[in-house]
């Protein structure tokens, strides 16, 4: 079927269905039927716009259990972590963007800044952009992309998506969902196409903006082909994270905390923990309890819910993770704790959960984002060392600081390079709809969720209205003399010069040209 694409469970190498695969013309036929359909779409009330959305969280409540079996079945996640990161996120994003679309998009007053032109009354009002495309990932392929079509279709555009080519159940799934709305013909449309031409047939079919998620390659080479007609891109590419565990951390807590934001997702979590960093204080507890939950950590692919990591999507990714873990024992390091993986020889997607010591900076695994269930953990006795540490990457997505003074672990947040910090806790920031998500460095551009999710979809228009339309003319208009820069420049001295004298002084020259604002000459 030359015009369709297939998808394979990544656990089992069960068929999961097809997908119409779409051509570049089909894509620009999406695009113009977009345009036409978003000028009526921005023109209805926020009221009727929020009707139709919400009617995508009642599909998702309704079908919950069939959204997350999908997106186990076709991303190899188990169920647990699909149903948790993925659809209650997806509606609890929805109810909160609904609920405060209006405080967000609603027209801004500015303060005047000078008294001398308190005539002047500005307001910046949130334009929509018309058409966005959004490419998005395969490791969440329900909560990332729907997040961005909520947010574009909220702020008055109309959105192309295109998923993942190997998670293309779930996009389907996804389209259902929002079809499920009724919208007007052609403000979402739903497109099949190979990545590698996906991005450049965006941008050259003409939408009026893009949103990516995905590798920093990619990012990279997608902002120079948006530079060529400046059309606005916003890039969330991947992380490296780092954790800091102070020495007055609870040991036990931090190691799960590492357990799950490292390993959840089979590690393929672009905000998952990497690299961890931990005081000498705590390092033979916090250790001893990681060795522990990994090693008797349940991989298996997910059929009783009893599954605790599942398999690795993409055998590409399964051989980065591999490649990583080789540099890294060539190079002196050691695997301290290892989990089981399933017996059954046929599942080769699986990979064991890896935790790595005497690890340096000097391998791929503590410098490159590795996505993967593998770990590098560093000692440390001086917070500075651990703050060079974990800011010694070129990436800058997350990171996190385990402590029990808040203070302590603010002060390190606001020391690490990266666009969330977590303070006991790592990763789920991505799932709270009002924090805004994006990177530091090569991590990306933009943000996206929360306001800053709806400034991303919007653009501001500045509008200045003059309140007194009977004044014939502004002070420095035509026609120039000398009275009229000895005025203007008692106005600077009027209000800026240290000397009285010099103030009184420009307050007369300002007087004698002040009347001319109201005569014709």
């Amino acid at each position: 079927m030359n015009n369709q694409t297939e998808d394979f469970n990544p656990a089992t190498g069960e068929s999961l269905g097809f997908s119409k695969l779409h051509s570049i013309d089909e894509l620009k036929e999406m695009i113009q039927l977009a345009a036409e359909s978003q000028k009526l779409w921005e023109e209805n009330s926020l009221a009727e716009r929020i009707k139709y959305v919400l009617k995508i969280r009642e599909y998702i409540v309704d079908n919950a259990d069939k959204i997350a079996e999908i997106i186990s079945r076709d991303n190899g996640k188990t169920r647990i972590d699909a149903l948790a990161t993925e659809v209650i996120p997806a509606a609890m994003g929805i109810s909160f963007y609904c609920k405060n679309a209006r405080r967000f998009l609603r027209d801004k007053k500015l303060s005047s800044g000078n008294i001398f032109f308190i005539n002047k009354r500005s307001k910046i009002v949130r334009v929509s952009f018309g058409v966005v495309g959004i490419i998005s990932p395969w490791n969440y392929p329900f909560s990332i992309p729907l997040a961005d079509v909520i947010l574009g279709l909220l702020s008055g555009n109309a959105v192309i998506l295109k998923t993942a080519s190997e998670t293309q159940m779930v996009g389907l799934v996804l389209k259902e969902a929002v079809e499920y709305a009724n919208l007007p013909d052609g403000l979402f449309s739903f497109i099949n196409m190979p990545g590698k031409i996906a991005g450049d047939a965006f941008l050259d079919c003409g939408v009026n903006k893009l949103f990516f998620t995905g590798s920093v390659t990619v990012g990279k080479y997608l902002m120079g082909q948006a530079a060529k007609n400046l059309t606005p891109i916003c890039l969330e590419l991947g992380g490296n994270d780092a954790m800091i565990v102070c020495d007055d951390a609870d040991p036990y807590r931090a190691a799960m905390g590492a357990l799950w934001a490292g390993f959840h997702n089979a590690g393929q979590s672009c905000g998952g923990v990497e690299r961890i960093y931990v005081h000498e204080k705590v390092y033979d507890s916090f250790m001893s309890i990681l060795k522990d939950k990994i090693e008797s950590l349940r991989v298996d692919y997910d059929n009783d819910f009893n599954a605790d990591m599942s398999c690795m999507t993409t055998e590409r990714q399964l051989e980065t993770v591999r490649n990583h873990i080789e540099d890294a024992l060539n190079k002196g390091a050691n695997v301290f704790a290892q989990s089981k993986t399933p017996k059954d020889n046929q599942l080769e997607n699986f990979h064991p959960a890896v935790v790595l010591t005497n690890v340096n900076h000097d391998m791929i695994v503590m410098r490159d984002e590795t996505f993967g269930p593998v770990v590098g953990v560093m000692k440390f006795n001086n917070y500075d060392e651990a703050i060079n540490l974990a800011n010694d990457s070129y990436l800058g997505l997350t990171g996190s600081v385990w402590t029990k003074s808040q203070n302590r672990g603010e002060k390190i947040a606001k020391q690490i390079k990266a666009g969330v910090v977590t303070i006991n806790d790592h990763l789920m920031s991505h799932g709270l709809a009002e924090t805004p998500w994006g990177g530091f460095k090569e991590s990306g551009i933009g943000r996206t969720h929360g306001e800053m999710g709806f400034d991303e979809m919007t653009q501001p228009l500045t509008i200045v209205k003059d309140i007194l339309p009977f004044v014939k003319k502004n002070l420095w208009w035509h026609p120039y003399n000398k009275n009229l820069y000895n005025g203007l420049k008692g106005l600077i001295d009027l209000l800026y010069n240290k000397k009285l004298s010099k103030r009184i002084n420009g307050l007369g020259n300002l007087m004698k040209i002040v009347l001319r604002i109201f005569r014709k000459e």
